[in-house]
């Protein structure tokens, strides 16, 4: 399964890109899937359902199915644990493209989602993992050792993604 991260900010833009890039990609007959990194709490599940009740008593995990979908969730037993990245794409079904969002600290092939407006700085060249930049314009005030996307051309960084990712190798997996 080809991996490329999609990173940056908060308030890039990497979910809209990611949401301009699905149905580019989908068109093009891949199976694309993603991973969506959040660093506040998110309930997927619904008090007083009783998949959540199940959680609530101790279970360790809980499978949600429906006739059209299922959710596995899976609580941690420290509050700022997480499951390394290496072992959340191992849980995933085998696709042509996997898509991450977020993970900026590991090391892995990402695109940089950069908006100036952000007021945040670049995280390449710091970040040696950064393959590319997609920002307004495909402009920016500050040299870059990567190429420069316009963040507006979905078709162009859909080139870029694919020409980009890397196969996940499990056996030298990051762990954070």
């Amino acid at each position: 399964m080809n991996v490329l991260a999609i990173a940056g900010w908060s308030g890039s833009g990497k979910t809209s890109l990611i949401l301009r890039l699905l149905p580019v990609l989908k068109a093009r007959g891949l199976r694309v899937s993603t991973i969506k990194h959040a660093h506040h709490k998110v309930e997927v599940d619904t008090p007083g359902k009783d998949s959540f009740e199940h959680r609530a008593a101790g279970a360790h995990e809980v499978m949600l199915i429906t006739g059209k979908r299922f959710a596995l969730m899976h609580d941690f037993p420290e509050p700022d644990d997480e499951v390394p990245l290496g072992d959340l794409i191992g849980r995933m079904a085998p696709v042509d493209l996997l898509l991450i969002e977020g993970f900026k600290s590991t090391p892995h092939p990402k695109l940089e989602v950069h908006r100036p407006a952000v007021g945040k700085p670049l995280m390449q060249p710091q970040d040696p993992h950064i393959v590319g930049i997609a920002c307004p314009g495909a402009r920016l005030d500050s040299a870059t050792t990567v190429p420069l996307l316009d963040l507006d051309n979905s078709a162009a960084v859909a080139d870029f993604v694919l020409a980009q990712a890397r196969p996940w190798d499990h056996t030298h997996a990051p762990s954070a």
